[in-house]
């Protein structure tokens, strides 16, 4: 069997690479990207089988930017799909060269920090005590803040990032498991190529006990389903008719969101994860609840139906 080929958002040593390493193994060929529209667009165009992107943090809530992929409101990852998920125990570190502090919180010489913007509300306490009132930049990964770090060699500055990023940067663990919580925990959704040979043959359920070449079967188990759609404006109590739908086929809300449409004004995609046990939680189910769907709204969308 061929190496499916990995997307993740990096650089290397993101929490993003540590998931995919986790959830993949060795059987994967890792192949980083800059930014989340990027992992989305190598799906898409057949770059990469898959992509596993941070989803929701369970100390800072929803990725925003994630959120934003999956409402597509422009109809540009027709063929990517949900077909996983991987949750990963995230610890935060303080990283600085040598020489920025003269020793373990003594911290008056940092002028500047840097991370991921969603760290930052995963590390309030630590940042309260230590850093009031300190420059914050934000990056695009929290491995890409510890690289800036650790070539900015006039700058009095340090990053939040993995003990993972610091080994790889050659930069000093200040201070360790600095996040809010010590069960702060980041979902990860991994994306597959509808039309990719490679993922239509994999079933995902706990990557981190098989190889690719030793996937488990299929049980019936509590499953997840992904649907977007989009409600008119003008008819009273649209959304809700449309939740209903979902109760009527004994479907569990667990998770809605909603983005701006960016086609009118004041108008929202709503992104729906909804659970249940058993058959009634595959995708014919989801085939079903689309069906309804389309009657109560402009769009909608079945991202995908996946083992939890």
């Amino acid at each position: 069997m061929e190496r499916p080929i990995v997307t993740f958002l990096g650089p290397a040593a993101s929490f993003s690479h540590q998931a995919a390493v986790e959830f993949f193994g060795k059987s994967a060929e890792l192949l980083p990207r800059l930014s989340f529209a990027d992992a989305f667009a190598a799906v898409q165009q057949g770059e990469a089988d898959y992509a596993i992107i941070p989803c929701e943090n369970s100390t800072n809530g929803s990725v925003v930017q994630t959120l934003d992929l999956l409402a597509d409101p422009n109809n540009l990852y027709q063929d990517v799909a949900v077909c996983g998920v991987h949750y990963l125990t995230v610890h935060h570190c303080l990283l600085a060269r040598r020489g920025v502090c003269t020793g373990q919180q003594d911290y008056e010489s940092v002028a500047k920090l840097y991370t991921h913007p969603q760290a930052w509300g995963q590390c309030e306490s630590f940042l309260g005590n230590y850093f009031k009132g300190i420059e914050r930049q934000d990056v695009s990964s929290t491995s890409r803040a510890a690289e800036i770090v650790s070539k900015g060699k006039s700058e009095k500055s340090a990053a939040i990032a993995s003990r993972f990023a610091a080994e790889l940067h050659g930069l000093l663990v200040l201070e360790e498991n600095i996040e809010d919580k010590n069960d702060n925990r980041t979902r990860f959704l991994v994306l597959r190529n509808i039309k990719s040979k490679h993922t239509a043959l994999h079933l995902f359920r706990d990557m981190n006990n098989c190889t690719m070449q030793e996937l488990p079967a299929y049980t019936p188990v509590a499953k997840k389903t992904l649907v977007s759609f989009m409600v008119r404006q003008d008819t009273p109590g649209a959304l809700a008719e449309a939740l209903l739908i979902f109760k009527s086929y004994g479907m569990n809300l667990t998770s809605i969101n909603s983005r701006p449409s960016r086609k009118k004004t004041w108008q929202y995609v709503f992104l729906v994860e909804c659970q249940t046990a058993g058959s009634i939680g595959d995708s014919r189910a989801a085939i079903d609840i689309l069906g309804d769907l389309q009657s109560v709204t402009e769009t909608c969308r079945h991202w995908g139906t996946w083992t939890e």
